[in-house]
């Protein structure tokens, strides 16, 4: 092996160990990572811009931009209302299937989100019951087409780079039926062994609410308990910040004093009943906004808002809206609320001003689950165009044999012209992230390939490994891609396990379809933990569930997923 190539190695290696330790910053450890291919010349600025404008990469990137204005379509929304029924077992296989189906075309988490509220606001069957496998079919769902998850389409950009032909649009259907079919049968059984949310557990609206006792309260002097403080309705007052002193636990006889900051956490449904009090003012009255209508949203992975405070991030300004309420990971927020550093998933509570409706910026940084919906949301025939538009690109990708990227450009030309989007945003949403991961990845590619590390990969694979059962080589490569998954993200682990997947299948003579099919299905598998994927989050914030959940239903579901795919891959595409 050259001294590049172990260095390249030395690299991958510290990328692997960056991505695990900050993987909540992958994107910048893949610029770093080609800044540094680009500073020891492995790879050079022709090759990286022959990269970034990958065909594969471009369909990526256009399908991101036309799944924003299916998202502001009100279909989902409608036909969610429809899936439940008095039955039990009913209600979880309609959401089941309607999810797996709707995630089969469209970007799951926004499938999640279109679908959260109504899961939390059926009367007939306990949200707990429906949210864990709502998440998990999307996932499953996201693998039965080429653009069912941003996953296959990383893999497809990577192989068409290659030089291969790329994926079809269902090449990953008949294996994706089997997976989606055999888990969610082990989904369905095991969701017997989910929560009842109908027994007594206010987690669910469990909010931080931050109020202040203003210099002119009569209650400036009264005991907790004297001041009626005590005993409020799903309200309980958890700590007072006096200063830079925090009293916590809050008893009945600590005293009241000016410009106290009362935290209390509870229903945030009864967060008005705090304005009964004469002198108490809601963190959301600083800035003016009444309370009586209020808005909640999930903060989104690429919003502006991930790490910042509320002080410092101009929320006024920038939504006119005031957070009234924060909660987060199912779990108490502590401190006072401007002050607590904001992340993807937490979910806010909202009041509202005037304009907040036709703000642009809100569906970049939030998923609303209820309240005021936004102007720009598509309705008529805006609407209806961007449905039968999208039907219309995939019907013709598959039986007249256009290329998809082609077919993205004209309907995202179209919903330009038609003002379903706008070139704004066109702007706010493109999906740098997932441009840079992809683009670094590909110049990972490029760079094993000039410094001989693929070479060497696959001298090994035709040497050491030539009298193993490339079933073996196979399974290894699933099993650590599914491991990354886990540890990772799964762009990520797709990113960097694809060089090495084709690699040994070039070295081992053997077909790179089974082994690039193995990388795409184990990086699309995220079900033992809550914080692997946006999707568990997203549902682990929305209900009372506890680690132990995801445990318990994942692990099953998990080990079902990995093993239909490593049976169902090779027989759909032998080696």
């Amino acid at each position: 092996m050259s001294l590049p190539a172990i260095a390249l190695v030395v690299m991958l290696v510290l990328l692997v160990a960056a991505l695990i330790r900050y993987s909540a910053h992958s994107a910048g450890i893949f610029a770093a990572m080609l800044l540094a291919l680009l500073a020891l010349g492995f790879v050079d600025s022709a090759l990286l811009l022959r990269n970034a404008a990958n065909p594969g990469l471009a369909t990526l990137v256009l399908l991101v931009l036309i799944s924003f204005a299916l998202e502001k379509t009100s279909l989902l929304r409608r036909l969610s209302r429809f899936l439940f029924t008095r039955s039990v077992p009913g209600s979880i296989w309609r959401t089941i299937g309607f999810s797996a189906l709707a995630s089969s075309v469209l970007n799951n988490t926004a499938v999640v989100a279109a679908m959260l509220n109504a899961v939390r606001s059926n009367k007939k069957v306990a949200a707990t019951k429906l949210l864990i496998p709502l998440s998990y079919a999307a996932i499953m769902g996201g693998t039965l087409t080429l653009i069912g998850t941003s996953t296959n389409l990383i893999v497809n950009s990577m192989l068409v780079e290659a030089g291969e032909a790329g994926f079809a649009f269902f090449d990953f259907t008949l294996i994706g039926l089997g997976v989606l079919a055999g888990g969610s049968l082990v989904l369905f059984i095991m969701s017997y062994a989910l929560p009842d949310e109908k027994t007594p557990d206010v987690a669910i609206t469990e909010y931080l609410l931050e109020a202040k006792l203003n210099g002119d309260s009569p209650l400036i002097g009264q005991s907790i308990e004297q001041a009626g403080l005590r005993h409020l309705d799903e309200l309980f007052l958890t700590e007072i910040i006096r200063d830079n002193e925090v009293i916590r636990p809050v008893a009945r006889y600590d005293v009241l004093k000016a410009g106290d900051k009362l935290i209390f956490t509870g229903n945030v449904h009864k967060v008005n009943v705090l304005k009964q009090f004469a002198g108490i003012s809601l963190f959301a009255d600083e800035n003016g906004l009444a309370t009586q209508n209020l808005t909640e949203v999930i903060i989104k992975e690429e919003s502006v808002l991930k790490g910042k405070t509320l002080k410092n991030s101009g929320f006024r300004a920038r939504f006119d809206a005031a957070v009234v309420a924060v909660r987060r990971e199912g779990e108490r927020v502590n401190g006072k609320l401007g002050e607590i550093e904001l992340k993807a998933g937490d979910f806010l509570l909202l009041a509202t001003g005037p304009d907040f409706a036709s703000r642009h910026n809100i569906s970049k940084n939030f998923y609303l689950l209820s309240g005021i919906e936004p102007e720009h949301m598509l309705s008529g025939w805006r609407e209806r165009l961007t449905w039968w538009g999208f039907v219309a690109m995939i019907a013709g990708t598959v039986f007249t044999g256009t290329s998809l990227l082609l077919a993205a450009i004209y309907l995202l030309a179209a919903l330009l012209f038609s003002g379903c989007l706008t070139i704004n945003e066109i702007k706010r949403r493109f999906p740098v992230e997932i441009w840079l991961i992809v683009t670094s990845a590909l110049c990972i590619a490029s760079a094993m390939n000039h410094t001989g590390l693929a070479q060497n990969i696959s001298d090994f694979a035709a040497n050491a490994l030539a009298g193993q059962a490339p079933m073996v080589t196979f399974v290894g490569i699933f099993l650590l891609t599914y491991l990354l998954t886990e540890i990772i993200t799964n762009n990520a682990a797709a990113a960097l396990m694809f060089p090495v997947a084709y690699s040994l299948a070039k070295g081992m003579g053997v077909d790179i379809m089974p082994m690039v099919m193995g990388v795409a299905f184990a990086a699309s598998a995220s079900f033992v933990t809550p914080y692997g994927y946006q999707t568990n989050l997203m549902v682990f914030n929305a209900s009372s569930y506890k680690l132990k959940h995801f445990l318990l239903v994942g692990a099953p579901v998990a080990v079902t997923y990995v093993v239909l795919s490593v049976l169902l891959i090779p027989l759909v595409f032998p080696f």
